[in-house]
């Protein structure tokens, strides 16, 4: 839901910042600039931080991740990712072997949220890292589960985008969510010393 929000504020910015200039050179025609003014339609757009852009990468592939659209995930990836999952089996090489293994988990989840939090961003030249926690609730081979971990990612700017070149997810608990448990009854205190011993 995070990566739609921010796509569609990303659209709404996109269009403000299209129809803004066109406003200026409207009112541009209409009224000659004062004497000695700048102008400002040949300024160049605002810069994003790279560390801004990597979060927004994350939540946009994290919201494909989620509703099982693989297709829409490799932009963010390298072709030659290495994917290291939560589970205990050998590192995952390359895009193509990901994408397969992914589709494969993807078939025994229905539903699911993930929340991402604690996310740490750290850009140096071409390479990023971001790490962050994160918590699943879905319906894994048809039970509620609450599962939690850590992923780190580590980007390489090519040809002036953001890739993922390596995928490293760490599974700290997996919990399936059950029905609360029935309040016990109350335990009797243990008779005070000097109270008479009670009838068995």
């Amino acid at each position: 839901m995070m990566g739609f929000r921010n796509a569609a504020f990303s659209l709404l910015l996109a269009l403000a910042l299209g129809i803004v200039p066109a406003a200026a050179q409207k009112q541009k025609k209409q009224k000659s600039p004062a004497p000695g003014a700048t102008d400002d339609s040949s300024s160049s757009p605002v810069l994003i931080p790279d560390s801004q852009k990597i979060d927004q990468e994350i939540s946009e592939m994290l919201g494909y991740w989620q509703i099982g659209m693989a297709d829409q995930m490799q932009r963010y990836y390298s072709p030659d990712v290495l994917v290291i999952t939560g589970a205990w089996e050998p590192p995952i090489s390359g895009w193509a072997a990901y994408a397969a293994a992914y589709q494969t988990m993807r078939a025994r989840i229905q539903g699911g949220q993930l929340d991402r939090t604690n996310t740490l961003i750290k850009v140096d030249g071409s390479y990023a890292f971001a790490t962050y926690q994160w918590e699943y609730f879905a319906t894994i081979d048809g039970s509620q589960d609450d599962v939690r971990g850590h992923t780190t990612l580590i980007f390489e700017k090519q040809a002036d985008t953001w890739l993922i070149v390596l995928d490293h997810t760490s599974v700290v608990s997996n919990t399936p969510q059950q029905a609360p448990a029935p309040a016990a009854a109350p335990t009797p205190m243990p008779p005070a010393a000097n109270a008479p011993p009670t009838p068995h």
